[in-house]
């Protein structure tokens, strides 16, 4: 039968459950399906970001004694930006485990990780959450906290400089969604400079999106061809037009909506190093100076040996690089 004291097995040591939550099954959210964020390591918890211009870009950690990043010309400026701690905390009291039994081919030892293995899920998945939450927030230029309204990172303040805006139109049924999908994908490759793109995608709040679909100059272009069964099918499917992957963007916290409701974020994509998750390491004496992973957890014995207390965290800096090429369309 298990006793609490199969905690102190190795298998529930830092490196083996920073291993398991880092392998835990993951649903992935829409942008990091996309594939849109380029994810790294670094071993300090503070980041420093170079701007060039209208260029941002991650300035590399050098060992103590040598030469540095060689900055030539004076508009260049180093901004230290700090990575987000967010941690989860979870409990598993001794009653938990009491009666745990070898069954099989499973020893008790297993059977105990899968107690383990149940709380590191949830909390992975919850961390999931939150790092959609701040890269679509890095994507906006305002990365908030868990209640909406704090903010944690507003990246055009810290640089200086200033979103661009673009009407689209839809509320005029005369207007020309194509002719204004042309404006925003100008200003988009004005601000990417030599940067090239694979393509452009608008991130849709649900009234952008209604108003979008339904908008006579967009009917008008499906109806007779190859697509015109789109306009029969389900509203909420992506379609492309104008140049650009339009979608739906689903996803709330704490009553705010990740895209505005009447507004839509249009986005360029392959282009490196523009959309940046930077993690790292975790608060603890056997992570410290090590390169940081995206998650990590640590199990800790309660008073009185009344169970465990465990952790989940992960300590990421979520980053767009170039955010005037991140453009804001409204109704």
């Amino acid at each position: 039968m298990a006793e609490i004291a199969i905690f102190e097995d190795d298998a529930f040591g830092v490196a083996a459950l920073t291993a398991a939550i880092n392998e835990q099954e993951y649903v992935p959210g829409r942008l990091a399906a996309l594939g849109l964020f380029q994810e790294e390591g670094v071993t300090t918890i503070t980041v420093q970001i170079e701007k060039d211009g209208e260029k941002l870009a991650l300035v590399p950690a050098g060992e103590r004694g040598t030469s540095g990043l060689v900055v030539g010309g004076s508009k260049r400026i180093l901004v230290p930006f700090n990575t987000v701690h967010l941690p989860q905390r979870f409990a598993i009291k001794a009653d938990e485990i009491q009666g745990i039994r070898a069954f099989g081919t499973q020893t008790e030892l297993q059977a105990v990780q899968d107690v383990v293995n149940k709380r590191l899920g949830k909390a992975r998945r919850q961390l999931d959450v939150t790092h959609e939450f701040h890269r679509m927030g890095a994507i906006n230029g305002k990365v908030l906290d868990a209640d909406g309204s704090t903010v944690l990172l507003d990246i055009y303040k810290t640089f200086g400089v200033s979103q661009q805006t673009l009407s689209m139109g839809l509320n005029d049924p005369d207007s020309n969604v194509q002719a204004q999908s042309v404006d925003a994908l100008d200003m988009q490759e004005e601000a990417l400079g030599s940067a090239t793109t694979t393509g452009s995608r608008a991130f849709c709040g649900k009234t952008f999106w209604k108003k979008l679909i339904a908008h006579p100059s967009v009917v008008e272009t499906y109806k007779g061809s190859q697509q015109a069964a789109a306009l029969r099918g389900d509203g909420r499917e992506g379609f492309e037009f104008g140049g650009i992957s339009w979608e739906r963007y689903r996803g709330k916290v704490a009553g705010v909506a990740f895209v505005a409701d009447d507004e839509a974020r249009l986005v360029p994509e392959g282009v490196s190093d523009l959309f940046l998750s930077v993690y790292a390491p975790a608060d603890y004496m056997e992570t410290v100076n090590t390169e940081g992973l995206p998650y990590y957890s640590k199990l800790e014995m309660m008073p009185f040996g009344k169970g465990v207390e465990g952790e989940a965290q992960s300590n990421p800096l979520h980053i767009c690089t170039r955010p005037r090429a991140v453009i804001r369309l409204k109704l």
